[in-house]
């Protein structure tokens, strides 16, 4: 029984032996290997945190990058939008504005070559105008060619303004007095006598045959004239119509 206890205190004795030695050189090293792999441990996920964190932050910048490229590329896109569309108006505008310059171009040259026909017909219808008056008059005396106007002229020069009238009678001014065919000397003297009653003063006359004239007389001066003439009195009824119709609705 003895022996028991003996040898019961060998094995407990040996145990703590065997505490200590591994306590000693076992336990010690492995718990401070632990405890280093611990803070390693520690670190990597200190590390992976700080990883993680900066991950976030890497995506979230890269998200708000890609929002940011988003926004810039649909206002890049409305832009092109709008200055599609503000060039296509402008084309448009453009369009519409040469259309309205060809359109005015047209109307011109057409109102222009209404005008050079109107003219045509107006200047051909006065040619003939004055060729009937002219065949008219031949079938009348030669002498109602010039004797029946006198007084016409005469009456022509009486509604002169007086200052108008008096460039007719100054003293040494040559009157030049167009007929229709030449004078005979009676004519020419009932011309200078009635002339001069109504002016008061001798008149220096220049004759010239126009037969254009057709039939009557017309006197000039340097500042005057006075036409008592078919010719003049065909060009007013030809400027009488042509205003008349310029003026017709």
């Amino acid at each position: 029984m003895a022996l028991d206890w003996w040898t019961l205190g060998l094995q407990t004795l040996n145990v703590l032996v065997l505490l200590w030695l591994l306590s000693r050189f076992l336990l010690k090293p492995i718990a401070a290997i632990i405890a280093e792999r611990q803070q390693a441990a520690s670190r990597l996920l200190d590390d992976a945190a700080t990883a993680k964190e900066e991950a976030r932050q890497i995506r979230e910048a890269a998200e708000q990058a890609r929002a940011d490229a988003d926004r810039q590329r649909a206002a890049a896109l409305r832009k092109a939008e709008l200055d599609a569309d503000q060039a296509r108006r402008q084309r448009l505008q453009e369009a519409d504005a040469e259309i309205e310059r060809r359109h005015q171009q047209a109307q011109e040259a057409l109102d222009a070559e209404q005008q050079m026909l109107q003219t045509a017909i107006e200047t051909r219808a006065g040619q003939l105008a004055l060729a009937i008056a002219d065949k008219l008059m031949q079938r009348l005396p030669d002498s109602a060619r010039v004797g029946g106007f006198i007084d016409g002229l005469v009456e022509g020069l009486e509604t002169l303004p007086s200052e108008t009238r008096q460039t007719f009678s100054r003293p040494g001014v040559s009157l030049l007095l167009k007929v229709p065919r030449p004078l005979t000397d009676a004519e020419q003297g009932a011309c200078s006598d009635a002339l001069r009653r109504s002016l008061g003063n001798p008149l220096e006359l220049e004759v010239i045959v126009d037969p254009e004239l057709i039939a009557g007389l017309e006197m000039e001066s340097e500042h005057a004239a006075v036409r008592n003439s078919l010719r003049a009195d065909l060009a007013r009824l030809e400027t009488e119509m042509t205003l008349h119709d310029f003026q017709r609705p």
